[in-house]
């Protein structure tokens, strides 16, 4: 997600108060869409770190079902 993506979350639309990976509070700058839910994070370095485990997971699981479907990318 970009930077200005990132800007237009609001903290208010959170699903959690807490960061997945730290249990601090998230803050106003560490947001991201997962799912088509806001996600908190207490800084930058943890949203990012999310976002690219989730990009590694889409990723594998696009391959899995491309070889599955035997059109191997």
């Amino acid at each position: 997600m970009s930077e200005t993506n990132h800007a237009r979350l609001r903290i208010e639309d959170a699903v959690n108060t807490a960061c997945p990976w730290s249990g601090k509070p998230i803050a106003a700058d560490s947001l991201t869409l997962y799912n088509g839910a806001v996600v908190g994070f207490c800084n930058p370095g943890c949203r990012d770190k999310f976002e690219t485990a989730i990009r590694h997971f889409e990723d594998a699981l696009q391959a899995r079902r491309a070889a599955a479907a035997g059109n191997d990318e």
